[in-house]
């Protein structure tokens, strides 16, 4: 029977030695301007960043604190810094209908330009326009128009008055007007002079007057004609020295923008829509207090001539980068907003602001997945955009009132823009499976590693981490020692000696802790001491309920025997999480074993506190003995296996190592060691597998043993492929170093036998084969017509 031999101290811990490094402390390092590590997700961020076909945005996937924002920030700011400014997006208001205000881009810098420029030409505008009503030439101008239709007037009345009198008429002005009254030698008939008349005079008077009357009428007519033609002359001399006004304020605007004809155009839209309502400028209109009665709201009439700048590019160097943390619909497509008129809601083109679509047009936009789709309307209408490329304006409110209100509709802005979500796989795998679009429109995934590979690069650029943290909070630097305790417990967190955590926010805290502690020590720099008070600090804030459960298991509340040996019963490891922090605990896993049809009964399981990768760890220990002793007769026996005192959820495969030497012991009849727990994962063939937790389980275990007293015999059995996950404790590693304890690893069922049986593992199987034997002859015995697989 071959011993199984202790794993030596160096392979229970990852030991990064302080003397390697030639620095003194970390201010003689470089500080770090780059992500660390992560190659495959940054050639994929390159990849998309630099694809321009439609749907090449970019998923980043990967745990909280991993780097992912700080890496695509530092990513996108290199690249846009190489890229052009977008163009600047402005509206102007609707001069046609009002409703539907118009969008246009400019260069970056230009629609600022405009802006003011326009502003003052306006501002200059509503001085200059209510000058064209009064002054010396316009009232003359106004004289002359007058005195000219006035003269057509008198010329129209004249001749009719000398054809009254050619006709015995004269025209008389009455209330109701001008009348023809019958006259003799130019003075009007009285009425008895009339009534004297024969008939025959008064029918050739009555005659007479009825086609004077047509000819008055016609002339009133001319004359309302002239009336007319006075006012379309006056409003023409009007309209003329308003467009020159305009014209004139116009023609800087028109010459510094020649190069954009859009620009330009408006220009003569609004010289025509200004010269087309005058009327609204008159002094006696009070133009300060007009509201626009075409667009409904309450700006004062000259806004309809300004521009609305809804995204000003002027200082942007390069594309921009824009990181929107609360991806509202509004905050990402922008809003219409309302004030208050007389009690009525009212906007207008002036209120459209911009959301942060608008604002990352022409470079990135970064937005969390997860509170993009918590957030409602927001996620399906960026795929609207994307799809459609364009960012639309809208009144959401509208989808929720009951009566519709007028509102406007901005016309859409062309949308050229790289979408970056950030999330974790789960969400991920979701929305690939879920939803059709969105392996259209995010076509690259960037996946951040939890880790990376633990070489003395690395832990050169973990250093210069460190340093480069010290240097932005003003923390005092990091001695040799101190680097190399952080660096060791980069591994530890990584739970690979090969390997180091990517979770750069744990390790930015821990720079953070260990300072604070130098600090209050009125240390000048962090040594290993501070670092490993920081890490014993977290430890300490987060395992009130490990103390509590060991605490049962020292009091013999909750069973379990650390010395000794006991048939059919082992101790078993299991890892528990308690918010962020996890330890580890041994269980007592006891198996009982009686003859009958072949059944084994997982306790939790029935109990419903089984999870379903426990129960396929147990459903395999069924496989192993069908493969192991039932090659020439059925398996006839019945078995329970039970978690003791175990109340919650029994998750993962890692005990069924355990329960299957807790098997074999039962049906061996052969007492298992109780001062050695055992973790792993087992297959239908006997190798055993690794498992997680390892660290944290050996821990458990010692910690209850060193409370009970070390006997020099207590140690933990592990999958061998688990060896190279070993960062343990320093305590845990000194007591294997003085041989208080210790740790073995095994690849297979078999050489865990000697060291837990004091046994050969062919013995063990062939007591357990003759047990298995008994069974089935007792349960033929007893019911001949049956087999044991019945």
């Amino acid at each position: 029977m071959a011993e199984l031999i202790a794993l030596p101290v160096e392979q229970l811990r990852w030991r990064c030695c302080p003397q390697q490094f030639e620095f003194e402390d970390t201010t003689a390092l470089e500080l770090l301007h780059e992500p660390i590590g992560q190659e495959r997700a940054r050639t994929a961020i390159e990849f998309a960043l630099g694809m321009e076909a439609d749907g090449f945005n970019l998923f980043l996937v990967g745990s909280s604190g991993t780097g992912r924002s700080s890496a695509i920030r530092h990513l996108l700011t290199q690249m846009a810094a190489t890229q052009p400014s977008p163009v600047d997006w402005c509206y102007v208001h609707d001069l046609e209908g009002g409703a539907r205000p118009r969008s246009f881009s400019l260069p970056a810098g230009v629609g600022h330009r405009l802006q003011e420029a326009l502003a003052a030409a306006v501002r200059r505008l509503a001085e200059e326009i209510p000058k064209i009503f009064t002054g010396k030439e316009y009232e003359e101008s106004k004289a002359q128009i007058t005195a000219r239709f006035q003269k057509k007037h008198r010329k129209v009345f004249e001749q009719l008055e000398k054809k009254a009198l050619r006709n015995g008429f004269v025209l008389q002005r009455s209330v109701s007007g001008l009348v023809l009254v019958p006259a003799r030698q130019g003075q009007p008939l009285s009425q008895s002079t009339y009534d004297a008349l024969s008939e025959e005079d008064q029918r050739s008077i009555d005659q007479k007057g009825a086609t004077l009357q047509r000819q008055l009428n016609e002339a009133l007519t001319a004359v309302r004609d002239i009336d007319l033609q006075a006012r379309v002359a006056l409003a023409e001399m009007e309209r003329q020295r308003a467009s020159q006004v305009a014209q004139e304020q116009f023609a800087q605007l028109r010459q510094d923008f020649a190069d954009h004809p859009w620009v330009t155009e408006h220009l003569q839209r609004c010289q025509a829509d200004l010269t087309a309502h005058l009327d609204l400028l008159r002094p006696e209109t009070a133009v300060e207090e007009v509201v626009d009665v075409l667009d409904g709201g309450e700006e004062r009439f000259w806004d309809r001539y300004q521009i609305n700048l809804l995204v000003n590019n002027a200082a942007c160097a390069g594309a921009p980068v824009v990181f929107e943390t609360n991806p509202t619909y509004f905050n990402l497509f922008g809003r219409i907003e309302y004030g208050m008129h007389q009690g009525n809601a009212v906007t207008s083109f002036m209120r459209l602001k911009a959301g942060a679509l608008h604002r990352a047009n022409g470079g990135y936009l970064v937005l969390d997945a997860r509170d993009l789709l918590l957030n409602e309307f927001a996620y399906e209408a960026l795929k609207r955009s994307i799809r459609n490329k364009q960012i639309r304006i809208e009144d959401m409110a509208e989808q929720s009132r009951i009566l519709a209100m007028a509102s406007l509709k901005p016309e859409p802005v062309a949308l050229r823009c790289k979408i970056i979500l950030i999330g974790d796989e789960p969400l991920y795998e979701l929305l690939y499976a879920q939803d059709k679009d969105f392996r259209r429109y995010f076509k690259v995934k960037a996946d951040f590693d939890d880790s990376m590979k633990n070489t003395w690069d690395r832990v050169a650029d973990y250093a210069r981490f460190i340093a480069t943290q010290c240097h932005k909070h003003d923390l005092p630097p990091f001695d040799r020692t101190g680097v190399a305790a952080f660096i060791e417990q980069a591994v530890r967190l990584a739970q690979d000696q090969n390997r180091l955590t990517s979770r750069f926010l744990d390790l930015a805290d821990l720079v953070q802790e260990a300072a604070w502690y130098a600090r209050r020590q009125q240390q000048s720099h962090v040594a290993a001491e501070q670092v490993q008070l920081a890490v014993a600090a977290q430890r300490y804030r987060g395992n009130r309920l490990e103390e509590v459960l060991r605490g049962l298991m020292e009091s013999e509340v909750l069973l379990l025997e650390t010395q000794g040996h006991s048939v059919g019963r082992i101790n078993g490891l299991a890892v528990y999480q308690y918010g962020e922090y996890a330890f580890g605990l041994p269980a007592r896993i006891s198996a009982t074993v009686a003859a009958g049809r072949s059944s084994l009964i997982n306790i939790e399981r029935e109990s419903q506190l089984s999870a379903a990768s426990h129960d396929k760890g147990v459903f395999i220990l069924s496989g192993f003995f069908a493969q192991r002793f039932a090659r020439r007769q059925p398996v006839a026996f019945r078995a329970s296996l039970c978690f003791e005192q175990s109340y919650g959820i029994v998750d993962g495969d890692s005990a069924s190592l355990a329960e299957l030497y807790a098997l074999l012991s039962a049906l061996a009849e052969l007492p298992l060691r109780q001062d050695v727990a055992v973790t792993g994962s087992v297959n239908q063939y006997g190798q055993v597998q690794a498992i997680g937790g390892v660290n944290e389980k050996i821990e458990g275990f010692f910690a209850l043993c060193q409370l009970r007293g070390l006997t020099g015999e207590q140690g933990v059995l592990i999958p061998a492929a688990n060896v190279q996950h070993l960062m343990l404790d320093p305590e845990v590693v000194d007591a294997c170093r003085n041989s208080r304890f210790h740790v073995w690893a095994i690849d297979n069922v078999e050489a865990g036998m000697p060291l837990l049986f004091a046994l050969a593992a062919t013995e063990v199987e062939q007591r357990v084969a003759a047990c298995l034997e008994d069974f089935s002859a007792l349960l033929r015995a007893q019911a001949p017509w049956l087999s044991a697989d019945d």
